[in-house]
């Protein structure tokens, strides 16, 4: 069944020529919006987030965004498991997943590259495949490098992620504390040779976060403090990616300042141990005061200017 056509630039609240820092932007404050952690049981909230989500999926990658662009009506059908393809494929069948047997395609056409768009990518990771130059021996099947996406979530516990590799079900063990522009080797899943089957190489692309910025194996985090917790000292609720740590705030702390949760960051790769958290105070004024609370700032400032 087609579903309607998603504008994901209407989404992203961008226009169609933004840039890649543009995008990004928007996706964070959005993503940072309408967060589950920062609506808890808002379903609403939680399917835009989902939206919002899906939209800087493709385009904050070039090729897929490229192919949105020209195929955008096309990729809304497919991907819902209905509608035609795009012209020029008379005879090419769609089985959501994978070709129908005795489908056939010309590889000298540009639709071969939306055909790797669509079928690339099916699976819990979001997967591009291309070929890579084949080793020194040339009855050997060659290797193939796929592009996976995961949430950092997946990076910092771990994850099993699976995708369809040819006419197979392939899975793939992300290891805790893996980076963007790491690879994993799983020998023997490439083409098929005389000689025995290529090598298949997973390279990890971690989206960002709408929380977190990761810089190696620390996180970095803005933390909204009340302007009275910040004046008057106390404790505050610290989200991190193995749950929520209550921290303390000292009395006259400054906004900007930067406090360090050791061991609450990212777990390292093949290492024991974990990176560290570091939070930067932002203060927060509430939306509205009572009539009370306003003159007693009023005698506060009266206090402060005599």
């Amino acid at each position: 069944m087609a579903t309607n056509y998603k504008d994901y630039y209407k989404i992203l609240g961008v226009d169609k020529n933004a840039s890649e820092k543009e995008i990004k932007a928007a996706y964070r404050k959005l993503a940072r919006k309408y967060h589950p952690d920062v609506n808890p049981g808002d379903k609403s909230a939680e399917e835009k987030f989902k939206e919002v989500s899906e939209a800087y999926e493709v385009l904050s990658d070039k090729e897929k965004r490229a192919k949105y662009d020209q195929y955008g009506q096309y990729w809304e059908q497919v991907s819902a498991g209905s509608g035609a393809p795009p012209p020029g494929w008379e005879g090419f069948t769609f089985d959501f997943g994978h070709v129908r047997e005795g489908a056939t395609f010309h590889t000298d056409s540009g639709f071969s590259d939306f055909f790797e768009m669509l079928f690339g990518g099916m699976g819990s990771g979001t997967t591009t495949t291309r070929r890579r130059r084949p080793h020194a021996a040339p009855a050997k099947g060659r290797d193939v490098e796929a592009e996976m996406e995961i949430t950092l979530e997946d990076a910092f516990s771990g994850a099993r992620k699976t995708f369809n590799y040819g006419g197979k079900r392939i899975e793939v063990a992300i290891p805790k504390g893996v980076r963007s522009g790491q690879r994993i080797r799983l020998t023997q899943q490439g083409e098929e040779g005389p000689a025995g089957r290529g090598d298949l190489f997973i390279k990890i692309r971690i989206r960002p976060h709408p929380l977190f910025e990761r810089r190696g194996d620390d996180l970095h985090l803005e933390l909204p403090v009340d302007y009275l917790i910040a004046a008057l000292g106390g404790e505050v609720c610290v989200p991190t990616l193995g749950g929520r740590v209550t921290m303390k705030i000292p009395p006259r702390t400054q906004g900007c300042r930067t406090f360090r949760l050791p061991g609450q960051g990212m777990p390292k790769l093949r290492e024991e141990g974990y990176g560290h958290l570091y939070a930067k105070i932002r203060l927060q004024l509430p939306e509205h005061m009572s009539e009370k609370e306003l003159k007693l700032l009023e005698q506060i400032r009266q206090v402060r200017e005599s």
